[in-house]
């Protein structure tokens, strides 16, 4: 009798893809309690303007911990179709840049003195190690890519991946190497919105996919959207033009602060709850398959 080899086993995929869904809403804990222990230190009366200006303070390096993990597990997760595993590697890619590259704001409320650390000089090593990861990593992509030649759709889908990657990589590195200046500035900002905007992307993908397996084939797209992925998106979505435009009105001074916490809370509701429907299964289409 021959004996399975564990690593092989589906279950053990499915678990893997598992984990690495509830890994997210997890490090979102992990993020919010160094901001709330840090919080806790300053007085509840002091607050950064923004949570990407607590990489100023003492909870930097759980701030960047999180985010480069995140970052990997959107990589790692296959997505339903072609166009949501592109959105989660776009999105994977810019979380470290998120992290290695700061905020020009690093805000006044700390409970030390701000660091002493140069932070240009982080940000070139930071992302400069960045780089030559990116570029190790494609050309380990374009050599699996090369090995996937009988499978069309999985070539079609690490072909458009290795695009996306080589692109950023292109405008990343450029940007970095001959406008330092504006990329000290603006490449937090940037990278924050090209990280952001594929998750909305994720969120209305899952909406659509879960509605037309729920409703079945020949229902209106009212009736596809009618389900907790598009409240999620949608919440996501308003969060952001509401309480943005409230502060272009009356001058809020935490606004990105609370977008920030309202997006990275949605941001772990909907894994939380993709995790709970997906418990047993890889992905929906693996669901579909069997």
């Amino acid at each position: 009798m021959t004996t399975p080899d564990p690593a092989t086993s589906p279950d053990n995929a499915v678990k893997t893809y598992r984990y690495l869904r509830l890994a997210m809403p997890t490090l979102v804990v992990m993020l919010f309690a160094a901001i709330a222990i840090e919080w806790g230190a300053t007085g509840r009366r002091c607050l950064q303007e923004s949570i990407s200006a607590y990489y100023y303070t003492p909870a930097q390096g759980v701030f960047v911990g999180v985010l480069v993990a995140i970052g990997v597990c959107l990589v790692s997760i296959k997505g339903s179709t072609d166009l949501e595993d592109v959105l989660l590697n776009t999105a994977g890619i810019f979380a470290p840049i998120v992290a290695f590259v700061p905020t020009p704001k690093p805000g006044s409320c700390r409970s030390v003195p701000e660091p002493l650390l140069d932070t240009a000089a982080g940000v070139s090593n930071n992302v400069g190690a960045l780089l030559v990861m990116g570029t190790v990593a494609l050309v380990v992509a374009a050599l699996v890519f090369r090995r996937e030649a009988a499978n069309g759709q999985a070539r079609r889908a690490l072909g458009a991946g290795i695009l996306v990657t080589a692109a950023t990589i292109a405008v990343g590195a450029v940007a970095f190497f001959a406008a330092r200046g504006p990329f000290l500035e603006y490449a937090h900002y940037v990278a924050a919105f090209a990280m952001f905007g594929p998750i909305v992307g994720v969120v209305v993908i899952n909406a659509r996919l879960f509605g037309e397996a729920r409703v079945g084939p020949g229902a209106s797209s009212m009736e596809v959207y009618r389900n907790r992925y598009t409240v999620i998106a949608v919440l996501m979505v308003a969060a952001l033009v509401l309480m943005y435009g409230w502060s272009l009105l009356v001058g809020w001074v935490h606004a990105v602060l609370w977008i920030e916490g309202v997006l990275i809370t949605l941001f772990a509701v909907f894994w939380s709850v993709q995790t709970a429907e997906l418990w047993n299964t890889l992905s929906r289409g693996a669901r579909t398959r069997r």
